[in-house]
This record gives structure tokens, sequence and C-alpha cells, in this order.
């Protein structure tokens, strides 16, 4: 057998594997239930990807906390979070978030209901099993499965809540009540958040918003089961997020990692708070006064670790989806402040966002 015979033959033994897992229809948490000892060698990440970069070991180098309290009612306490958020996007691109207006109970509430359909009757869950990203709701391990080069130890539980949100009746019982409500609750936050961010870039309140940037969440349920050997894989490679804002609810777990000043700093759990970052379409839309930051997700032998993603994103799957053009906001350019970047639709970015592989920003390629 000559090398290029010998290669083809083990990529085909890559891809029987990951079949073999994907038809399983039952993620990481169905190997774990298996009684799993030997993490799978398409779990296992190359070395330089799991040590790349120092781990940040002090304490004090942390993302910064802003206080909402009453930003929409007193002027003063509306500057200073203006101030806050945007120094924060300037130079971490996160931002954890207090006094929010979603109770402390709503938060639990969603945790334990995202953490209630990844442990329900394995045969009940398979139902939702699918790759079909037109679904408004599914379940399955790894969005980008069978193109990454490896697998990440996380499965993941979907809703898409458009501005046209999904039936109730076609959500999990499990989940249906709390995913209603907190789906509102967020998209609530997301109008406030964009407010904020539209002013301390100069521009009227009402800006982001009326691009639509708040319109589409996709609500992602991640779950990180316990990991019999979690120094040999991650949970979530580094990457950035292909969207305007996340807004991010963890666990007490922890694990989540910001990439800052080039070293991996921990983002610790605080009851109650929400963690904020900005996505490529907001940088690309701000001409790089908001930064998207790449940040992963570190296995541990603790768990399963539970969290919910917002993602405030652009269409898809819709008539139109690929006339419509992002470019930096014109309102922001000026001959001291010429545009970064080309205009692209979303359908070409995602595209090359999900092809490109992790590491590298995916705005590179329309840098000017």
């Amino acid at each position: 057998m000559n090398q290029a015979e010998a290669e083809i033959g083990s990529q085909n033994e890559w891809y029987a594997e990951i079949k073999a897992f994907d038809d399983t229809k039952l993620g990481v948490k169905g190997l774990v239930d298996a009684g799993l000892t030997k993490i799978p060698r398409i779990f296992i990440h190359p070395q330089h990807d799991l040590h790349d970069r120092s781990v940040c070991e002090d304490s004090q180098f942390s993302i910064p906390i802003i206080d909402l309290q009453a930003v929409s009612t007193d002027s003063n306490l509306r500057a200073k979070a203006i101030e806050k958020i945007q120094n924060a996007c300037e130079t971490w691109g996160f931002f954890q978030i207090v006094n929010h207006g979603i109770p402390k109970t709503d938060l639990e509430e969603m945790l334990a209901a995202i953490r209630r359909f990844h442990e329900q009757d394995a045969e009940v869950k398979k139902e939702f099993y699918t790759r079909d990203l037109r679904n408004k709701t599914l379940f399955l391990s790894n969005f980008d499965l069978f193109q990454a080069p490896v697998v990440s130890w996380r499965d993941t539980f979907a809703l898409v809540m458009d501005s046209i949100p999904p039936e109730p009746e076609s959500l999990p019982v499990i989940c249906r009540d709390i995913a209603m409500v907190y789906s509102k609750q967020v998209h609530r936050l997301g109008i406030t958040l964009f407010e904020l961010l539209s002013e301390g870039i100069g521009l009227n309140p009402n800006h982001l918003k009326d691009m639509e940037c708040a319109e589409r969440i996709t609500i992602l349920g991640q779950y990180y089961p316990a990991c019999p050997k979690p120094e040999l894989t991650l949970g979530a490679r580094s990457h950035s997020d292909a969207d305007f804002v996340t807004i991010l609810l963890q666990d007490q777990i922890g694990g989540l990692q910001v990439l800052h000043e080039n070293q991996w700093v921990d983002v610790p759990p605080i009851p109650g708070a929400l963690i904020v970052n900005i996505g490529d379409f907001l940088q690309l839309l701000s001409n790089d006064k908001l930064k998207s930051v790449n940040h992963r997700v570190i296995a541990k032998q603790e768990g399963p670790r539970i969290s919910v993603a917002c993602f405030f994103r652009t269409k898809f799957f819709e008539p139109g989806d690929d006339l419509k053009c992002y470019g930096p906001i014109k309102e922001l350019l000026s001959e001291e402040n010429p545009p970064m970047y080309k205009e692209t639709t979303a359908q070409d970015f995602l595209k090359h966002y999900y092809s490109k592989g992790s590491g590298a920003s995916a705005l590179l390629h329309l840098k000017l």
C-alpha cells in the first residue's frame, strides 16, 4: 500500500468512527453512560491546541463586571455603564453583567431545564436528534462534526427563537415553559444592550436595533459531561462567535476561558450574573470599535457543566438572505476612520467561518 492509499484508508476509518458516533444519536453523554473509561481518538485534540498559550494565574486579571441597575431610568448610571461597556468591548470583547433584570430563579430554572433535557430518557431525546439546521428545535453533538478536524466534548440542544418563534407545542415539555419565558427576557435584555452599545460608539440608541440585530435569537443549551481524561480534549475549541452579540448563562462548574493579551483567562462563575461577548458581525459593523475575541471551554473531570448561550444573529435559511450585505456602518466612517472591511453577505461569511477551521479570525479575509 502506498502513502496515498494509506491516507485515504485512514480518512475512511476516521469518517466511519465519526458516523458511528453520530448514528447513536446519544451524543457524548451516551458514551459516558455506556461506561466509557478511554476517550475515543476522534475527541483527542492536538497538543498545540490544548497548550498553545499559557493560562493566566493572576486572580486580579479578569473580565469587567458591569452593573446595569437603573440604566433605563437614571441618565448618570446609564452614562457610566455605557463607558464601562465600551471600554470592555475595546479591550476584552467580554464582560459580565449584574442587575440585568432577569430573576435569579429563572436563571436557575433555565439551567435546570437544559439539564433535564439532556438527562431525560435516551429514547425520548433521540427523537430530537437531527443535523437539519432548518429545524427550530434540535439536539446534536457538535454542529461541525463532519467538518471539524477533531470532535469537542459536548452535546447541544438548540432552539431557534426568531421574530416568529416556534409554536410552544413543538418544544419539549421538559423545558417548554421556561424556554419561552427566558427567550423573551433575553430578547428584552438584548435590546437594552444594543442601545447601550449603539450609544457607546456614537450612534443613535436605536441604530443597531433598527438594523435588526436583536430580532433573531438561537439558544444553545450546552451539556459538557464529566470527562475521564480532560487533559486530552476540549469542551469547545478556540473560536469567536459568528453573530452580533452572545449572552451566556453558565453554572458553577466553570471552564470558560477568554483569550486576552495572548493568554487564556478563566471566567469564574458569578451567581446571578450573565456573560456578554461581542460577535464577528458586530466587530464588522462597528469597524473594529467593538472586538470579537477567541474563547474556549476546557474539559473537566467534574460535571456535567451546563451553559445556555443566546446568540443574536443574522438571518439564514430565509428568502433573500443572500442579498443583504453587512459592512462597516456608514455613520462611523470618515477620512480619519476609513472602512476596515469589505461588505459581505451572511451566507458568504458563514460559509467561510465554518470552512476556515479554528484559530484565525473569520474577518481577516474581509480586511481592506
